[in-house]
């Protein structure tokens, strides 16, 4: 079940594109817990996860590792992603050593 989500844009010669970030619910697998998400980027679909000792953690760790997902991604180095505005950032979290690499209102609220 998705419990969150959000829409990001893509600028290329092309146009504006829109793709959508899905978090699902934690579960729990063998005594750690998992936290899946998809990113559903213009060219595929990715699908991956965090675990961690409980839902809380897994949950928080999936945030990180999209928002580190995005920060490297080449749309992101290209200048081409954004989220509400160009140049703002994203509204995920990362973790303390990717956040040299934050802008915009991340950089405000995580740096």
């Amino acid at each position: 079940m998705i419990i969150a989500s959000r829409v990001l844009e893509l600028v290329s010669s092309l146009g504006m594109r829109s793709f959508e970030i899905s978090i699902y619910v934690p579960e729990s697998q063998g005594g750690v817990w998992v936290c899946r998400y998809t990113t559903d980027w213009p060219h595929q679909k990715r699908q991956s996860y965090a675990a961690g000792v409980d839902s809380i953690q897994a949950l928080h760790l999936a945030l990180q590792k999209i928002g580190m997902e995005l920060y490297v991604s080449p749309h992101h180095l290209s200048g081409n992603l954004k989220w509400e505005k160009s140049g703002d950032g994203y509204g995920f979290p990362v973790p303390k050593n990717g956040r040299d690499m934050l802008i915009g209102a991340d950089k405000a609220f995580e740096g």
